[in-house]
C-alpha cells in the first residue's frame, strides 16, 4: 500500500494535472504542460542546498552540473529530464539530479535539449546524442551512466540505439524512471490503468506524441525505442508505478532485454504518481527509488 505521504501527493497531483482536455489546440496544450510540469520553484531551490550548481554552455551543449562539494571523479552521470518532449529543463528537474549526486557522490550533468513543438523529432534525440559524445570527449576513459525520467527515459534508450548504430561506446549503465518508450501508445496498461493513473489519460499521451513527432513515423526506434534491438545493451534499471498508463513501456523493454540475455531490473512501486522520484526527501517511495538507482549506478560503474 502507498505511504500516507504518497496518498496525499496522489490527490494533489490528480487535482492539478489530470484532465481529458488539455487545451483547444497544440499551443494551449503546450502552455499547460510548461505551466504544470517540473518541481515547484521552492523545491528546486531546497533540493540543491549545500551543493554546487554550475551552468554549462560550450561545444554546442547546454545544461548544468550538479554535485556535492567534493564529488568522486571516477564516473559521471548524464541526466535527461522528462516533460513530454514539450516542457521542463535541467532546472525543473534539479531534485532528481541532486538526489542522484548526493547518493552516488558523482557529478551529474543535466542536458538542456531542444523542446517540441518548436523543435520536433529528432531534435531532442540529436541533442542527447551530441551531449553524450561531448562528455566522452571531455572525460576520456571515464565511465558514464545515463539516467532519465518519462520522455528522458525514452531518450536514454533512444541514445543507446543510436550509439549501437554509430558504433560508439555504450554507457556503463542506464536508469529509466517511468520511461515513455512507445509513441504508438499501444501498451495494455494504457487502457487498464487509464482511470488509476494520477496524471494522464491515454489521449493525453497521444497529444504529447503528436506534438513531438509532427509527421515523423511513430515506430522510428529513436522516437519509440520499444521497436529497436536490445542485444548488447548495458545493464538497465527500470522503475515504474503499478498504476501508470506507461507501465507497459517499461515491462515490454525489460522483457526484450532479458530475452536477449541482457541485464535488466524492473522495480514496480505500488500506486505512486508518474515520476514520483521528483519528491525525494518528501516521499518514502521516492527515497527508496533514488537509493536503489544510486546503488545500481555505483555497482555498474564499478564504484561499489
Amino acid at each position: 500500500m502507498p505511504s500516507i505521504q504518497a496518498r496525499i501527493l496522489n490527490v494533489i497531483v490528480r487535482v492539478l494535472i489530470k484532465r481529458r482536455n488539455w487545451g483547444r489546440d497544440e499551443d494551449a496544450f503546450v502552455k499547460r504542460a510548461r505551466r504544470l510540469f517540473g518541481a515547484p520553484v521552492v523545491w528546486r531551490w531546497l533540493s540543491v542546498r549545500g551543493m554546487t550548481v554550475d551552468q554549462h554552455s560550450s561545444g554546442g551543449i547546454s545544461g548544468e552540473w550538479v554535485s556535492v562539494k567534493k564529488p568522486e571523479t571516477d564516473a559521471i552521470i548524464l541526466y535527461i529530464h522528462g516533460g513530454g518532449y514539450v516542457s521542463c529543463s535541467p532546472v525543473t528537474h534539479r531534485p532528481v539530479a541532486a538526489a542522484l549526486a548526493r547518493l552516488t557522490r558523482l557529478r551529474v550533468f543535466g542536458i538542456d535539449y531542444r523542446l517540441a513543438p518548436e523543435h520536433r523529432f529528432p531534435a531532442a534525440a540529436d541533442d542527447v546524442f551530441a551531449a553524450y559524445k561531448y562528455l566522452r570527449e571531455q572525460y576520456p576513459g571515464t565511465p558514464i551512466a545515463v539516467a532519465g525520467d518519462s520522455a528522458g527515459g525514452g531518450l536514454t534508450l533512444a541514445l543507446m540505439q543510436k550509439l549501437e548504430d554509430e558504433n560508439i561506446g555504450l554507457p556503463a549503465c542506464g536508469v529509466c524512471f517511468s520511461p515513455w518508450t512507445d509513441m504508438t501508445v499501444s501498451g495494455d496498461s494504457m487502457s487498464e490503468n487509464e482511470e488509476k493513473d494520477r496524471m494522464f489519460y491515454r489521449s493525453t499521451i497521444k497529444s504529447f506524441a503528436a506534438a513531438y513527432l509532427g509527421t515523423a513515423d511513430p515506430v522510428n526506434k529513436y522516437a519509440s525505442p520499444l521497436f529497436g534491438e536490445f542485444s548488447g545493451m548495458p545493464p538497465i534499471l527500470f522503475q515504474v508505478s503499478s498504476t501508470e498508463v506507461l507501465a507497459d513501456d517499461s515491462r515490454r523493454i525489460h522483457e526484450q532485454i532479458q530475452s536477449c540475455g541482457g541485464t535488466s531490473e524492473l522495480h514496480i512501486y505500488d500506486g505512486v504518481f508518474h515520476s514520483w522520484q521528483m519528491a525525494a526527501g518528501l516521499l518514502p517511495e521516492a527515497d527508496a527509488a533514488m537509493k536503489n538507482a544510486a546503488e545500481f549506478i555505483r555497482r555498474h560503474t564499478k564504484l561499489s
